[in-house]
C-alpha cells in the first residue's frame, strides 16, 4: 500500500507545482504535507485507520487543486475523484468508500456529521493545521483575497473560530491553549 501513498504524494504534489493551482505551492507545503503527520498522529492517538486517514488527506482538497471551479463542491467532486483513481490500484471498495466519507466531510464549512475516527482525524486535521501554520491563513487573506489589514484579521479570527467549533470535543481540548493564544494574538 505504500506505492499508493507515494505516488499519490507524488500526483498531489505535481498538482501543485501547476501555474493554473491558484494556491499557490503553499498549499502542499503549509496545508496537506503537514497534514499528513498530524493525521497519521491523530489516526494513532484516536485508534483509526492511518491508511485511510494519509489518502483521505492526499485527496482531500485535489480537486480544487486541479481546477479552481471545483472549490465550492470540492469535497463533493474529490470524494469521486478518489474513487475513481483507487480503483484502478484495485484498492479495497470498502476502504475507497471509508476515504470518501473522510473526503465528503472534512470540511468545517458543511458540518456534516462525521460518523467515523477516519472522518473525524481527517477533519480535525484540516482544521487544526490552521493553528500549527497560521501563516497560510495570512497568505489566504491578504495575498490571495486581497483584503485589508483589518478585514483580513477578522476573516482569519473568524476562520480559526469556525474551524476550532467544528472540532472533535477531544481535539477541542487537546488543542485549546494553542486556539486560545492564537486568537489572543490576532
Amino acid at each position: 500500500m505504500e506505492k499508493i501513498i507515494d505516488d499519490l504524494m507524488i500526483l498531489v504534489e505535481n498538482a501543485c507545482k501547476k501555474e493554473n493551482n491558484i494556491f499557490g505551492y503553499g498549499i502542499w507545503s503549509h496545508h496537506i504535507k503537514p497534514m499528513i503527520s498530524l493525521g497519521q498522529k491523530l489516526a494513532e492517538e484516536y485508534g483509526a485507520d492511518k491508511e485511510i486517514v494519509t489518502i483521505a488527506i492526499l485527496f482531500h482538497d485535489l480537486v480544487s487543486i486541479e481546477d479552481e471551479k471545483n472549490c465550492k463542491e470540492h469535497h463533493k467532486i474529490g470524494a469521486e475523484r478518489a474513487e475513481e483513481i483507487l480503483k484502478k490500484y484495485n484498492y479495497s471498495k470498502d476502504k475507497i468508500e471509508r476515504i470518501k466519507l473522510c473526503i465528503l466531510n472534512h470540511r468545517s464549512s458543511v458540518n456534516n456529521s462525521k460518523n467515523s475516527i477516519e472522518e473525524i482525524c481527517v477533519a480535525d486535521a484540516d482544521a487544526i493545521i490552521h493553528l500549527t501554520e497560521i501563516g497560510s491563513l495570512f497568505y489566504a487573506a491578504y495575498k490571495e483575497m486581497g483584503k485589508t489589514m483589518e478585514e483580513g484579521q477578522k476573516w482569519i479570527k473568524r476562520k480559526m473560530e469556525k474551524d476550532y467549533n467544528k472540532l472533535s470535543e477531544r481535539s477541542k481540548l487537546k488543542y485549546k491553549n494553542e486556539f486560545e493564544t492564537v486568537i489572543k494574538l490576532l
